[in-house]
């Protein structure tokens, strides 16, 4: 297993796991139109990053979405801070280890990049495992996404 940064080769793969994802969030909108209006083209711009794991055969099996939040990005939440947007792995590879891998990844990539705090906005069922990770609740709360918010010192 292998996390690097995503190809061109990988966007296939990404879109459905980023459907699935969605699918399993139980959100209201729809998958496929959120990667297709927001996600995609905002990768095409640069306005975030996007880590994949990648199987021993090249499988894309999972994915992290981080970014420094900055003023032209539509999410900014805090500037100048690293943001774990999202992070995913298929069902059938959990338990080994690659949720740990993609936050490493971008961890460490958004460090390269400046970041000396780093925060995300987990779902409550999301919660343990970034503690487990070194992350804490930081008593701020994200209204605009019903989210608490959860954070590292770098």
């Amino acid at each position: 297993m292998i996390v690097r940064e995503i190809s061109a080769a990988d966007l296939t793969a990404f879109e459905k796991l980023f459907c699935d994802y969605y699918t399993e969030l139980d959100c209201e909108d729809d998958p496929l139109h959120l990667f297709n209006e927001y996600v995609a083209p905002d990768l095409k711009a640069e306005l975030f990053r996007v880590g994949v794991a990648a199987a021993d055969g090249g499988e894309v099996v999972g994915f992290v979405i981080f970014q420094i939040d900055d003023v032209i990005n539509d999410w900014n939440f805090k500037e100048g801070c690293g943001d774990v947007r999202e992070i995913y792995v298929a069902p059938a590879h959990r338990k080994q280890r690659l949720g740990r891998a993609l936050l490493q990844y971008a961890e460490t990539e958004l460090i390269k990049s400046g970041a000396e705090e780093i925060y995300t906005l987990p779902v409550e069922e999301s919660e343990k495992f970034f503690i487990k990770c070194g992350y804490a609740d930081t008593g701020e709360y994200c209204a605009e996404a019903d989210n608490k918010v959860f954070g590292k010192n770098c």
